[in-house]
């Protein structure tokens, strides 16, 4: 029913239990996701994910029928100075996140391009990005001996890579690591950027593109509820050879939880229209 390239974020249906979520993310005809693992946003993966813990999500996902494109969870603030058993800690929840990554069939582990929160907490802002970079670069080559991905969403309005600027410095960082980059329609738009920047910045690097609406300061929008340009970031992204997945994560506060499958099989409709 929905372009073959287009699936649903879990995050969408983060206040059904993940079950359900994927029941009603099947019943609505996606036959895509992307799995939600971000304490305090989703609570669809444990955050103290161990071995029970992985196969239990994994097979409840494998069991729905859906295919899993990504797997969007976060390991601790990527600026954050930490001591050997905090590193220890982070490397040993990297690992849960990637064996769950994997057993799901997802192509890549997505973690966030630093700490929520604007100011750096590591040092200098170079030294930010510095320690972020590392620790992505790093991540991804734990992640292809899973034989998986790793990807970073970048820009991201509420985290220390916030605007253009910040995911370019990122960026520049990153080359040559395999790590990819999400685009986020509605976290360029929060961010007052212009998407057509973003898009020349970040041309050949967009790994995969996250879909939901936005106006400056606000990310939490409905599709056609907000400012961002899908018609012509689309277009753009076509003209631009992108061959990736889009995925819709609504975690919207402008529709009621009862209104939410009608709201999201809409904006679905709409974005296969321009794919």
């Amino acid at each position: 029913m929905f372009h073959t390239r287009l699936g649903c974020s879990s995050i969408s249906f983060r206040h059904l239990k993940l079950g359900p979520a994927l029941a009603t993310m099947g019943d609505l005809g996606f036959e895509e996701i992307d799995l939600g693992a971000l304490p305090g946003v989703c609570d669809h993966v444990p955050y103290d994910l161990d071995a029970s813990a992985v196969a239990a999500v994994a097979a409840t996902v494998n069991g729905s029928g859906l295919r899993t494109r990504s797997v969007n969870g976060d390991i601790g603030d990527l600026n954050a100075l930490l001591n050997a058993a905090g590193e220890r800690r982070r490397r040993r929840h990297l690992d849960a996140l990637l064996t769950l990554t994997a057993a799901v069939g997802a192509t890549a582990l997505v973690l966030p391009c630093g700490a929520l929160g604007h100011a750096p907490i590591g040092g200098s802002l170079d030294q930010d990005l510095d320690l972020v970079a590392a620790r992505l670069a790093g991540a991804a080559e734990r992640a292809a001996g899973f034989g998986v991905e790793l990807w970073t969403e970048s820009l991201h309005f509420l985290r220390l890579c916030w605007n253009l600027d910040r995911a370019s410095r990122l960026a520049d960082r990153l080359a040559g690591s395999g790590v990819g980059i999400v685009m986020d329609f509605s976290h360029i738009v929060a961010a007052g950027e212009d998407l057509e920047a973003y898009l020349d910045r970040h041309r050949d690097r967009i790994s995969h593109v996250h879909l939901r609406d936005a106006v400056p300061g606000n990310i939490n929008l409905s599709i056609g509820n907000g400012d961002a340009d899908f018609a012509g970031g689309l277009r753009r992204l076509a003209a631009d050879g992108y061959a990736g997945h889009f995925s819709l994560e609504l975690e919207t506060r402008d529709v009621t939880n009862d209104e939410r499958p009608a709201a999201t099989a809409k904006a679905a409709s709409f974005i296969t229209d321009l794919i």
